[in-house]
């Protein structure tokens, strides 16, 4: 079963392949800037084949496959999210139900609910909503910037761990920061790094002096601010997307990066997961 933190993983994964095989197709920059790393591209590519292979499932005989989306809360973000994943798997024929759960419940309560969902052979994806490209990295030096354990945490494991293992790695040596980490002690790990992945929640956070030149930027921050120029609500990351990308070799904008990527590997991962099942109760 597709997992909720599958998606992200899978996500870095494949924009990694687009920067090192598909550039021509995915990737454009004028001259003397990063690379922008075109997340909503990609994922259009992505979603387009998840579609042709959901159909041809069906048409093998096989019931659809099921997508069932656990939201807790009513923070309109959250909302929004799963909107956008429910209206993917409907684009690409994957049925999908959305279960509203209040922020009051248990995590006792909560677990209960993610266990019956994950034996129910009728659900092939399961996503838990709550409150990155991959650029080469072996042996490379990464400062993570945000600890959370949606995001922060399992990306850091991701990138150290060992390369041979049964779910492999990036082999990476890695540095966590977050929120409280001094800037000017952020300032130092970020000069040195090769790669940087910004996740903690705070506009302009990573800033064009702290990188060095030719430094690999993924941007998975969200945070909404009140645009200066206009007054109304605006969409940013954590990082100075225009004076960075003058240094930088790739980047990914927000919107438009990091975010278009996880809906699609959720809806490639759900297929993969009806399928495997299908295996399981063939055997």
């Amino acid at each position: 079963m597709a997992q909720s933190s599958g998606p992200l993983r899978t996500a870095i994964a494949s924009l990694g392949r687009a920067c090192t095989q598909h550039r021509r197709l995915h990737l454009t920059a004028p001259r003397n800037e990063a690379v922008v790393i075109s997340g909503r591209r990609l994922a259009r590519q992505i979603r387009g084949e998840a579609k042709l292979d959901v159909e041809q499932w069906v048409a093998d005989g096989n019931r659809r496959p099921h997508l069932s989306v656990v939201l807790v809360g009513d923070n309109p973000a959250s909302h929004s999210y799963v909107k956008n994943k429910t209206k993917a798997a409907a684009d690409v024929g994957i049925t999908s139900e959305t279960i509203l759960k209040p922020a009051s419940i248990t995590e006792e309560e909560l677990l209960e609910l993610i266990s019956k969902l994950n034996t129910d052979n009728k659900v092939d994806g399961l996503l838990v909503q709550l409150p990155l490209p991959g650029i080469p990295t072996l042996g490379k030096n990464v400062v993570v910037a945000g600890r959370s354990k949606n995001v922060g945490m399992p990306i850091a494991m991701l990138l150290h761990t060992d390369g041979t293992h049964e779910r492999p790695g990036g082999d990476a040596t890695v540095t966590i920061s977050h929120r409280y980490t001094p800037k000017d002690q952020l300032r130092e790990h970020t000069k040195l790094a090769d790669i940087i992945v910004a996740a903690a929640g705070i506009p302009n956070l990573i800033t064009a002096d702290m990188i060095k030149e030719g430094a690999a930027v993924i941007d998975v921050g969200i945070n909404r601010i009140q645009d200066p120029v206009t007054g109304k609500p605006k969409l940013v990351g954590d990082v100075d997307f225009e004076g960075v990308k003058k240094k930088a070799s790739f980047i990914t904008p927000v919107p438009g990066g990091v975010g278009p990527m996880t809906v699609a590997m959720l809806m490639k991962n759900t297929i993969i997961a009806a399928k495997k099942l299908l295996k399981l109760r063939e055997n």
